[in-house]
């Protein structure tokens, strides 16, 4: 009981609860109502950083899920550009994280970074579909032993404005690793291997490094869900 209510929260987040502890403490010196604000704005800076553990299906050909928050979009389009992974159009798995969501990012695949892009941009609403465009993002490729390669972009939104990767070019992710965070609020594209469709519908909820996007080894069309 107390592992699921008492959630470790990640390093990144010791700046930030330090600063809103020391401007609680001077909130209530100079006004205590506003110290208990300060002192709520420091419980969410805690919950926002909240890293689970999670349990990552390990079989081969699965893709999972590089965030927690809500599928917003199934789109067949060409892998970003910047990552050189050629132009036919595969299906990209658009996850958007509200400030509520779990922030930690995960590899979808066991892989090799072999190439990340910074790209700077605007800060629309990460829900929009152009934002996978417009907005700032940090693409990153994976390359598999077997099988097609694997793009991750992380996209700012309209209140996230840091992009925090903790991998490198050369380094060797395996499937559900943490390797990113997107402070506060944003959104995640996974575009899938050529060829692979989707087992996740729009207006799905998903868990970052163990929800499954996709099974090479399964073949369907794309899904459709309803709201019951």
């Amino acid at each position: 009981m107390l592992k699921t209510v008492l959630t470790p929260i990640h390093k990144e987040s010791l700046p930030f609860v330090a600063i809103s502890l020391v401007l609680s403490g001077l909130l209530f010196w100079l006004w205590s109502p506003a110290g208990w604000v300060g002192l709520v704005a420091s419980a969410w800076c805690v919950y926002f950083f909240r890293d689970p553990t999670r349990v990552t299906p390990v079989r081969a050909g699965l893709v999972v899920s590089a965030a927690d928050g809500v599928i917003t979009a199934l789109t067949e389009t060409p892998p970003p550009p910047e990552l050189e992974m050629g132009s036919a159009p595969v299906w990209r798995v658009s996850t958007f994280l509200n400030v509520f969501d779990v922030h930690i990012n995960r590899a979808p695949v066991d892989g090799t970074v072999s190439r990340m892009a910074y790209t700077p941009g605007t800060f629309v609403n990460a829900a929009f579909d152009k934002a996978s465009e417009d907005n700032e993002r940090m693409a990153v490729r994976l390359d598999r032993q077997q099988g097609s390669s694997v793009a991750v972009v992380l996209i700012a939104g309209l209140v996230a404005r840091r992009i925090r990767c903790f991998t490198k070019e050369g380094a060797e992710l395996a499937r559900g690793e943490r390797f990113g965070l997107i402070r506060f609020g944003s959104r995640a594209d996974v575009y899938l291997p050529k060829g692979v469709q989707p087992l996740v519908c729009v207006g799905q909820r998903v868990l970052g490094g163990e929800t499954v996007l996709a099974d090479e080894a399964f073949q369907e069309n794309a899904r459709t869900g309803e709201v019951r």
